[in-house]
């Protein structure tokens, strides 16, 4: 999963940066190493947060498999 949304996000960086590249009447070798500056950047970016995400998920599936935790605090009744 976590390759996927990278490699999603750096094409769709890719493909943006393109059409501003196009729109602002730079040069056809400048547009694409621009673009393909921000899709690497993008991908590496995206790898990291990624992987971050998918070890959260995998944390609080186990978590909940195990059931709730019990707090170690005891909660006593007021004296009155």
């Amino acid at each position: 999963m976590p390759r996927r949304l990278a490699v999603v996000v750096a094409l769709v960086v890719f493909a943006v940066c393109l059409v501003a590249g196009m729109t602002a009447g730079n040069t056809f070798v400048e547009t694409v190493r621009r673009a393909l500056v921000g899709m690497f950047v993008t991908l590496a970016v995206g790898l990291v947060v990624g992987v971050m995400a998918q070890r959260m998920l995998d944390e609080n599936a186990k978590q909940l498999e195990n059931g709730p935790e019990k707090s170690a605090t005891k909660v006593e009744t007021p004296d009155r």
